[in-house]
């Protein structure tokens, strides 16, 4: 029975660290998934780690628990006072260095971004960037990633150098997902259910079941994919 107790206990416990560590990660914000500084890195790691004891700790759950929340606040805290005071953010987050200036390569900041040059090199490759001289600016950002900003003659020509002024894009909204509409995201666009069906059947749609998605291009164009390839009607 003992070995069945202790199963109950764990299995109760892990499910408690799942539901506080989704927690206090809604409550650090999206900044903890993606965009990490060191200081995000050295919490996420740690409350990690706390949250396994958590879900192990069969005689003491309540103290990897209250860890778990302080540094869940802690971390919390920190990110209020960096949002909040310019000084704060540069000692915790840190500031960005420029690598790379109208043909300078800053060996010093290269030092302090622990960054060697066949590093650098890599990150200018990845970026697309195969001919250095082509890089006017090179920033490492406090969350590692290196930002590159081409030479005039270099970046990717836009509508402004052609004097054109194309139509402005916007966002799709589903109108349709697996063979439902979405009533509020079409109310929500001005548009009525029959005007929906209306564009499917155009497309070659009897009904709505037979897409899969359908999307709204903010004007007058409903772009639907179907369930499958027999979705079509002939």
């Amino acid at each position: 029975m003992e070995i069945f107790k202790n199963i109950g206990i764990t299995a109760i416990t892990s499910v408690v660290s799942i539901v506080v560590l989704f927690l206090l990660t809604k409550l650090m914000g999206s900044k903890q998934v993606s965009q990490m500084t060191a200081f995000d890195y050295i919490v996420g790691i740690t409350i990690g780690s706390v949250a396994a004891e958590l879900a192990t700790d069969l005689e003491e759950p309540t103290q990897p628990l209250t860890a778990l929340i302080i540094y869940g606040f802690a971390a919390f805290g920190i990110s209020v006072l960096t949002s909040k005071s310019i000084r704060a953010r540069g000692a915790v987050t840190g500031k960005p260095l420029i690598l790379l200036e109208d043909g300078v390569i800053f060996r010093e900041n290269l030092k302090k971004a622990r960054l060697d040059l066949n590093e650098f090199l890599t990150y200018t490759r990845m970026s697309g960037y195969f001919d250095l001289s082509q890089v006017q600016t090179a920033v490492l950002e406090h969350n590692g990633v290196v930002s590159f900003l081409p030479k005039e003659p270099y970046r990717p020509a836009t509508p402004s150098d052609m004097d054109l002024k194309p139509k402005q894009s916007h966002v799709q909204m589903p109108f349709v997902i697996d063979g439902k509409l979405l009533p509020k995201n079409i109310a929500q666009a001005g548009k009525e259910e029959a005007w929906v069906r209306r564009m499917l059947l155009k497309q070659g749609y009897r009904d709505e079941r037979a897409v899969f998605l359908a999307l709204w291009d903010g004007d007058s164009k409903l772009t639907a994919f179907p369930m499958d390839r027999t979705a079509l009607s002939s």
